[in-house]
């Protein structure tokens, strides 16, 4: 590439964006980003030497185009985000040029500058490059690693990639900073012309030296704020984040510069393709679609409806008849279903940006005042937030709900994204009531009963689809802590979470036709407490207790099966059914990641035969 001229290097970007159109068409995956970031990610390795040099990538869902830079344009790029394919993300054990791995947002600019701080320890020369979207700015760590970047090294270049977007359009007043910034470029033009003035004339030099000490002064008088030099970080910008030649030339300059630089890089989410442009927060993160016309190749379904859809139109009706029902979310408006709350009762709905800690927080404010806040957060970005959790909110004992979108897998985005862990950080927590609806009428009713109980209330339901059970109009309280029998049985009890419930009545059907075995089905409902009477009293009555639960075994729901029955000093053997002790990468759908750890029926029923020493009877 260093070799191209600027015909070449532009026909390059344009078959870049063909190629990412075309991938993310079949497949899906995080198109806008990745249009916006061509020129600039060509810019980078054309300046930088990876893997030598190294780049940070924040959230890292916009390195498709550094993965097709460097030598990953093959089979397995054609199926990214699939099962055999590349990540949707940057993985340190997919590529040397990776240099850090990520998937939530913020964790960039800390990062680089630990590396930074490594490279001045060892007395090596390699560059380090942090690109940093404009969100990344509204996480809390990314300015706290801001605020340490003078203190840890002298040669740090921070790329601030902004297009005005996270996943939603960008809140807050870093946003509306970075805006002022783009929208009054005249300091960027004086610093310039008059730099290059001086150095013509006799002295300049010296006056240039003596300006300097002037400069954040007479700054601030052009635009609001110097806020990255408050810092002391050299802000350089905005720049056309389009412009390849201009991007090479302030990239060379930071590559030479003495002092941590901040490049502040204008560009546009979607560039090159039009329905991506037209529509930024579909084609963020996108399904698979018609390049013609833009559209979903997913053809509509009339029913069953998506659990945050089931959810954001209940909040709608909850909040309308209790003006103290609050809805808040990180950036996710439209993925957690609180846009419908955000349309009809804006007054009632907050976005905070990416800023999980602040949400949760802001919420037990909000609660001390009598408000009724429910955080909609995906299971896997409630994790950045669990200090606040147990110290804020379940140590004062505040009555805020926290419904979990995307608890269990997210296929195609892999590791990052699954939510495997919530049940396991939740249950240690006091002072926690937490619940998973087998079906969409019931995450209604768990959302009536954590609305009303007074204490911190947690509820986890999938991603995508459920059963297409209709909701009732009038929501029903639930018992606390007590299960729902849904089939009696004198062999096996089988004790189920959400979507399991439906695994459990068809493994109950195939013990009985295939092995002569009478198994009992249990929708759990309550994660904590467990129902601790009917636990104990199946266990007298049946000769193997089976949890299932979609979620990592270790402290999960089995676990907490198995310490009821201990403490109650009862040997009936539990086997426990989820996800195992590791990190479970990408693939093309859950059925297929579940069959990979033994998690699909067939393997299930294998061992629960196995844990009962009963040879199945069929031929």
């Amino acid at each position: 590439m260093r070799s191209y001229d600027d015909a070449q290097l532009q026909e390059l970007a344009a078959e870049i964006r063909a190629k990412l159109i075309e991938v993310t068409s079949l497949n899906g995956g995080h198109l806008g980003p990745n249009l916006g970031v061509v020129e600039l990610t060509m810019a980078m390795h054309l300046v930088f030497d990876t893997p030598k040099d190294q780049f940070v990538f924040d959230t890292s869902h916009q390195g498709y185009v550094h993965k097709l830079l460097t030598g990953r344009n093959g089979p397995e790029f054609d199926q990214v985000r699939k099962t055999g394919g590349f990540s949707g993300f940057l993985s340190r054990s997919e590529s040397a040029h990776d240099a850090f791995g990520a998937g939530h947002a913020g964790t960039a600019l800390s990062a680089a500058l630990g590396m930074a701080a490594a490279r001045d320890q060892m007395g090596t020369d390699e560059h380090v490059v942090a690109l940093c979207g404009d969100a990344a700015f509204t996480c809390g760590i990314t300015m706290e690693a801001l605020n340490n970047v003078t203190a840890a090294t002298k040669r740090l270049v921070i790329i601030l990639n902004d297009n005005e977007w996270s996943i939603a359009k960008n809140v807050g007043a870093i946003s509306k900073y970075l805006n002022e910034l783009i929208t009054n470029p005249l300091y960027n033009r004086l610093h310039h012309d008059v730099g290059a003035l001086l150095q013509k004339v006799p002295g300049g030099e010296q006056l240039l030296k003596i300006g300097k000490n002037a400069e954040k002064g007479w700054k601030s008088i052009v635009v609001p704020s110097s806020l990255f030099e408050q810092f002391g970080v050299r802000y350089f910008g905005p720049i056309d984040g389009h412009d390849l030649p201009l991007l090479t030339r302030n990239l060379e300059f930071a590559k030479e510069s003495d002092a941590p630089v901040i490049l502040h890089i204008v560009t546009k989410k979607g560039k090159g393709y039009r329905p991506a442009l037209e529509k930024p927060e579909s084609f963020h993160g996108t399904s698979p679609f018609e390049i013609k016309s833009g559209k979903s190749k997913s053809k509509p379904k009339p029913s069953p409806e998506n659990y945050q859809d089931v959810f954001g139109k209940a909040l709608v009706r909850f909040a309308k008849a209790d003006a103290r029902i609050v809805g808040i979310t990180g950036a996710m408006p439209s993925g957690t279903g609180l846009i419908h709350l955000s349309n009809e009762v804006p007054d009632q709905f907050y976005d905070v940006g990416i800023a999980e800690e602040h949400a949760v927080l802001f919420a037990g404010g909000l609660a001390t005042r009598g408000i009724r806040p429910v955080v909609a957060i995906y299971s896997t970005f409630l994790q950045r937030a669990f200090d606040q959790i147990i110290h804020d909110i379940c140590l004062q004992n505040l009555p805020v709900l926290f419904c979990m979108d995307r608890a269990g897998l997210s296929p195609n985005d892999g590791a990052t994204h699954h939510g495997l862990f919530d049940i396991a950080y939740v249950r240690c927590v006091p002072n926690a009531v937490a619940m998973q609806p087998k079906n969409e009428d019931e995450l209604v009713d768990m959302m009536h009963t954590g609305l009303e109980l007074g204490c911190p209330a947690f509820i986890r339901y999938p991603r995508g689809a459920g059963n297409g059970t209709p909701v009732k109009e009038a929501p029903q309280a639930l018992e606390v802590g007590k299960a729902e029998i849904l089939k009696k049985g004198e062999d096996v009890a089988l004790w189920a979470l959400g979507p399991m419930v439906d695994d459990a009545l068809e493994l109950s059907e195939r013990l009985r036709v295939e092995d002569g075995i009478s198994a009992s089905v249990v929708n759990a409902r309550f994660i904590k407490p467990v129902d601790q009477e009917l636990l104990l009293s199946h266990a007298k009555t049946h000769r193997l207790i089976v949890t299932l639960e979609d979620g990592v075994k270790a402290g999960g729901f089995g676990t907490a099966a198995l310490e009821t029955l201990s403490e109650a000093e009862c040997s009936t053997p539990v086997h426990r059914i989820g996800w195992p002790d590791e990190f479970v990468e990408h693939g093309s759908d859950v059925a297929t990641l579940r069959a990979s750890v033994g998690l699909s029926v067939d393997d299930m029923l294998s061992g629960i035969r196995k844990k009962l020493k009963t040879p199945s009877i069929a031929v």
